[in-house]
C-alpha cells in the first residue's frame, strides 16, 4: 500500500453584509495517509464510464496515461511521481496528470481519513449533476469539483493538483496565493449557496512523492469525524488570516435578464432536495454500468455468485510498464462492508493485493515484476471487503 504525505488545516469564515470578509486557518498537524493506487483508478475510470459518450478505448487511455506518470511502490511505501517525464510532456498532459491525481488522492483518502462510506450513487461531479441539481447550483463561474451525498448533508470536494519544484514539498509558513485565492472563492461560493459545507484538497506532484493539503471548515460534520491517529507531528499555532477582497458576483453566477439568481441550499429541506436528487441518479449510474457489462467479453470469474467481466491493460505508456491494471464490471451490486474495506486499506502490506470495488466497478492494481494473480486469489481478498459474509 502506498501513502502520500498529508497536512491537515482547519479554518474559519468569517462573514459581514457583503459576504465572506476573511478567511482565517490553522494547521492541525501532519503525517502519512495510506491511498490505494486502485481506489485512484478507480475513480478516474468510473468518470469515463459515466459519460454521455462510452468508449473504452479512451477510458483505458486514460487510465494507462495516468499510471505512465504515477506510480505505486508498495517497497518504498510513498506514492511517487515520474517527473522528468511528467516535465518534458506538454503543458496539458501535465495539467491531466496533476489533475487526475488530485481527484483520486482526495477520493481515496478522504474514506480513511473522515471515515465516509459514499457509494458510487453519492458521489456526483459538478460538470455533469444529476438533472434536478442544475437549477440548484449555479451554472457558470467558481464551482468545486465533486458533491458527496454524505450522512450529515451534502458537502461539495475541491481537488487542485500542482507540480512543486522546491526542494521543500509543503509550502513553508501560510500556504501560498494560489491556495489562497482558491479559499476566498470558494469561501464566498459557499455564502452565496446557503453557507454550502465544503473542503479542499490541494496536490503536490514532486520528486520524494505526492503531498496534499486538505483544508476543513470548522465546525463542519467532516472535520468532528477528523482521525488524527495518522499525525506524527503537529500543527503551528499560529494562524493563516487574509482577508477577502469585494466580491464581483458577476463571476459567480450568470443569471437571466428576468429571474436573478437564487440559491435555496441552506438546511431542511434545501439539503433533503439534493440529496434526493443525487439518489435518483442511481438508474442513470446503472444504466451506464450495464452498457459497460455488456461491452466487456471476457468473464473473469464471479464474486459472491455474481459474473464479473473484465481485462487486464497495461498501466504503461512510457516504455517498459511498472503496473498493470484490471478493470472490471459486475452483473450487479454486491455489497460492501466500508468498514472491512478502510481497514484494510490501513493495514495492506507487499504481500496483498492493491484492490477496491466501488459500486459494480472493480479494480486491481499490480507490479510488473510480479506474477499476475489469478481470480481465485483476487476474489478471496475482494471478499475480505464485504465483510466475509458471502461464497462463491
Amino acid at each position: 500500500m502506498s501513502t502520500v504525505r498529508a497536512r491537515v488545516w482547519r479554518f474559519t469564515i468569517q462573514k459581514g453584509m457583503a459576504g465572506a470578509e476573511a478567511v482565517q486557518a490553522v494547521e492541525i498537524g501532519q503525517g502519512p495517509l495510506p491511498v490505494s493506487l486502485a481506489a485512484m483508478v478507480n475513480i478516474n475510470a468510473l468518470a469515463c464510464d459515466l459519460r454521455k459518450t462510452l468508449d473504452k478505448r479512451v477510458r483505458d487511455h486514460e487510465v494507462s496515461l495516468l499510471l505512465s506518470y504515477i506510480i505505486g511502490d508498495q517497497s518504498k511505501n510513498q506514492l511517487g511521481v515520474e517527473c522528468s517525464a511528467l516535465d518534458a510532456s506538454a503543458g496539458h498532459i501535465q495539467r491531466f496528470v496533476s489533475e487526475c491525481t488530485g481527484l483520486g488522492v482526495m477520493s481515496a483518502a478522504s474514506e480513511f481519513l473522515f471515515d465516509w462510506a459514499h457509494m458510487t450513487s453519492g458521489l456526483s461531479s459538478f460538470d455533469r449533476l444529476p438533472g434536478k441539481l442544475r437549477g440548484v447550483y449555479a451554472k457558470t463561474g467558481v464551482r468545486p469539483d465533486l458533491l458527496y451525498d454524505l450522512a450529515d448533508g451534502p458537502i461539495a470536494g475541491e481537488a487542485r493538483g500542482r507540480r512543486r519544484r522546491a526542494k521543500q514539498m509543503f509550502p513553508a509558513g501560510k500556504g501560498t496565493p494560489e491556495q489562497r485565492q482558491r479559499l476566498e472563492k470558494l469561501a464566498q461560493w459557499s455564502v452565496d449557496h446557503g453557507d454550502h459545507a465544503y473542503f479542499m484538497s490541494w496536490v503536490w506532484l514532486g520528486p520524494s512523492g505526492v503531498y496534499v493539503d486538505i483544508f476543513l471548515p470548522d465546525g463542519s460534520a467532516a472535520l468532528k469525524a477528523l482521525k488524527t491517529g495518522w499525525i506524527e507531528v503537529p500543527g503551528v499555532p499560529k494562524p493563516w488570516h487574509f482577508h477577502v477582497p469585494r466580491f464581483d458576483r458577476r463571476r459567480v453566477v450568470d443569471p437571466s435578464p428576468d429571474e436573478p439568481f437564487v440559491a435555496a441550499l441552506p438546511g431542511g429541506s434545501g439539503q433533503a432536495a439534493i440529496r434526493t436528487a443525487i439518489r435518483q441518479a442511481g438508474p442513470a449510474v446503472d444504466e451506464a454500468m450495464n452498457r459497460a457489462f455488456n461491452r466487456e467479453e471476457k468473464q473473469l470469474g464471479t464474486l459472491a455468485g455474481v459474473p464479473v467481466r473484465g481485462r487486464w491493460i497495461r498501466g504503461d505508456l512510457l516504455g517498459e510498464p511498472c503496473h498493470e491494471v484490471l478493470l472490471g464490471v459486475l452483473e450487479e451490486r454486491v455489497p460492501v462492508n466500508r468498514h472491512a474495506q478502510r481497514e484494510r486499506l490501513a493495514t495492506l502490506t507487499g504481500d496483498r493485493l492493491d484492490t477496491f470495488l466501488d459500486g459494480r466497478l472493480l479494480t486491481v492494481v499490480r507490479p510488473t515484476d510480479a506474477p499476475r494473480p489469478k481470480w481465485g486469489r483476487i476474489s478471496a481478498e475482494l471478499l475480505e471487503q464485504t465483510g466475509g459474509s458471502f461464497s462463491e
